[in-house]
């Protein structure tokens, strides 16, 4: 049941109990932080919700008068709950800025989550950190579940429920055989790539996701032909390098096999790929501890 308005807040009756014990408005002004005028209003006020004097001024301070002895004993036990009430809350605030739980998709958990790791380790040390990898739909559940403290996606749909902001920027590129006749030409147009049957991710994947919704915007009506679907970048990079046929894949995933020869990138003539990688977190919350240091580290990806 609600309170009646005349119970007069924690800070008064602590004020009260610092009066009493020291025997002086002004020394328990000074032991709050706050003025001796501010001390005086405030002691007014709770006089006036009580509706009688709690405290009578002498030469020598001030000490309580009978209605004050009495609030003040009644004022022990509540001030005594609240500060176990803070503790308490100070302990739960503790536990959590010692887990993180973290939800990404698995370009950014594989190519980028480590080099973060690193840092957040330099920053916190006691942090214990979960990462949970996965497309990014199913990230976002994570999130909106409160099953992560924090994800993050690839994919260009919004989720409701969900902040979001960018911490990095990434380009998609298309993956040959070095025997596969694009690698040979060294490029490929847009029709040839909108016609051909790709080996792609499943569907929810950030990198799906993202590619067909770029290629849709230039060919309105446009239907993508799937050669094998599968669900690990990893296995995509593997078929592709057999000849299985052409990918398109995060240039982040891709960097050691065009170094290493085991795969070819073919120049994409009629379309840029550059994407936006992003944080989500519940609507209306705020990060807090690691969640919000990880999330300084990954905006400084770009940096």
């Amino acid at each position: 049941m609600p309170l009646s308005p005349r119970v007069p807040d924690l800070a008064a009756l602590d004020l009260l109990l610092s009066v009493i014990e020291l025997g002086s408005l002004g020394r328990a002004a000074a032991a709050h932080g706050i003025s001796q005028p501010s001390a005086s209003s405030r002691m007014r006020y709770l006089e006036k919700l009580v509706g009688m004097p709690v405290l009578e001024r002498t030469t020598l301070g001030s000490r309580p008068t009978p209605a004050g002895s009495l609030i003040a004993e009644w004022a022990r036990g509540v001030v005594r709950a609240a500060e176990q009430l803070d503790a308490g809350i100070d302990t739960l605030r503790a536990e959590r800025a010692s887990h993180l739980r973290v939800a990404a998709s698995q370009t950014i958990a594989e190519y980028l989550f480590p080099a973060w790791l690193m840092k957040l380790r330099a920053t916190a040390p006691g942090t214990a950190i979960a990462l949970e990898s996965g497309n990014s739909v199913e990230v976002a559940k994570e999130v909106l579940d409160n099953k992560a403290d924090i994800g993050f996606i690839e994919s260009p749909q919004n989720f409701p429920g969900l902040e979001s902001h960018v911490v990095a920027h990434d380009r998609l590129v298309v993956v040959v055989a070095p025997t596969h006749r694009w690698a040979r030409r060294g490029a490929v147009t847009l029709a040839e790539l909108a016609e051909t049957a790709l080996i792609q991710r499943e569907t929810g994947s950030g990198t799906r996701n993202w590619f067909e919704h770029a290629v849709s915007r230039q060919l309105p009506g446009w239907k993508p032909e799937v050669a094998l679907e599968l669900s690990s970048t990893t296995a995509i990079k593997t078929a592709a390098a057999s000849d299985a046929g052409p990918a398109v894949l995060s240039s982040l995933a891709v960097a050691a096999e065009i170094a290493a020869g085991t795969l070819v990138s073919p120049k994409l003539t009629d379309l840029e790929m550059n994407r936006t990688l992003r944080a989500v977190w519940p609507t209306g919350q705020r990060l807090t501890g690691p969640a919000r240091d990880l999330y300084a580290i990954a905006r400084a990806t770009d940096r």
